[in-house]
């Protein structure tokens, strides 16, 4: 039986994923979460074979989720499946060590015979995506710059930065003005669209 975790902050989303996958004979779901921190927490909890997750969730993101794994050495598999097809996210999303990265439109069938080969050790990478992730430039952002950028991008002002991710307001001021350097960016709006879409965030 291959156990998963299922984490997505659209409700109806989760519901119907959990449903469509609970079907299959060799596949139990074992806990939904909407939100990152708490499919981070059922992953240590639960120990599921998979945490099948969306990338955009309240909280940690299905990266900073699939980061953690990684770093805390946890036998879990992430496998994303998003509405995403930014080269950007991918490319991250593989230097975390997610093992699938489909998208949402993705017949359930599809999904369903990712779970497995994810579980006997194989990828499952939508190949319309996997070519332009070779592509895709490198996220120039440190991880604190990443963290700064896009609580600045969420409309979040320096103090509140600042108060959220223990720093000084002049610090936090100067992370800014590194990630919009970086990005060849005119202001901290610019820099977090460029980041944005370019899937760094």
């Amino acid at each position: 039986m291959i156990r998963l975790v299922i984490a997505e902050d659209q409700a109806m989303v989760l519901g119907a994923l959990a449903t469509v996958l609970s079907l299959e004979d060799d596949i139990q779901v074992v806990a939904r979460a909407e939100d990152g921190t708490t499919a981070l927490e059922y992953v240590r909890q639960h120990k599921p074979d998979i945490l099948l997750s969306d990338i955009e969730m309240p909280g940690l993101s299905g990266l900073d989720v699939a980061e953690a794994v990684t770093r805390e050495k946890l036998e879990t598999s992430v496998f994303i499946v998003t509405t995403f097809g930014r080269a950007g996210y991918l490319r991250r999303a593989m230097d975390a060590g997610v093992r699938g990265y489909l998208l949402k439109d993705t017949p359930s069938d599809a999904l369903a015979a990712a779970v497995r080969k994810i579980a006997a050790g194989g990828r499952a990478i939508a190949p319309e995506l996997a070519e332009l992730a070779w592509d895709a430039p490198a996220n120039p952002l440190t991880e604190r710059e990443r963290d700064v950028l896009r609580l600045a991008d969420e409309g979040r002002s320096n103090k509140e930065i600042a108060r959220q991710l223990d720093l000084s307001p002049g610090t936090v001021r100067n992370y800014l003005s590194e990630a919009s350097s970086k990005l060849h960016a005119s202001s901290r709006i610019e820099a977090g669209r460029i980041a944005r879409d370019q899937g760094w965030l």
